[in-house]
């Protein structure tokens, strides 16, 4: 118990440090930075479901372009 009194304000300079450095988060602040990066992947980054309903779009013109160019075909 004598070392941790010996010690102690040393003990306390690096915690204030750590802490103002912002080196050690609170869950708080974690919590805050996680919502703030989920936020921008929503703003700069396609959900798969949004991604699957594009290529489905895309099959869909596909396949109504090669009826248009059968018709084309077929009636010259």
């Amino acid at each position: 118990m004598e070392q941790f009194i010996y010690y102690a304000p040393i003990i306390v300079v690096v915690l204030v440090f750590l802490i103002q450095e912002r080196i050690v988060v609170t869950p708080e602040q974690l919590e805050k930075k996680h919502r703030e990066i989920i936020r921008d992947v929503e703003k700069r980054f396609a959900t798969l479901n949004s991604l699957d309903d594009l290529k489905g779009q895309f099959f869909e013109m596909k396949d109504k372009i090669d009826k248009i160019y059968d018709c084309l075909i077929i009636s010259k």
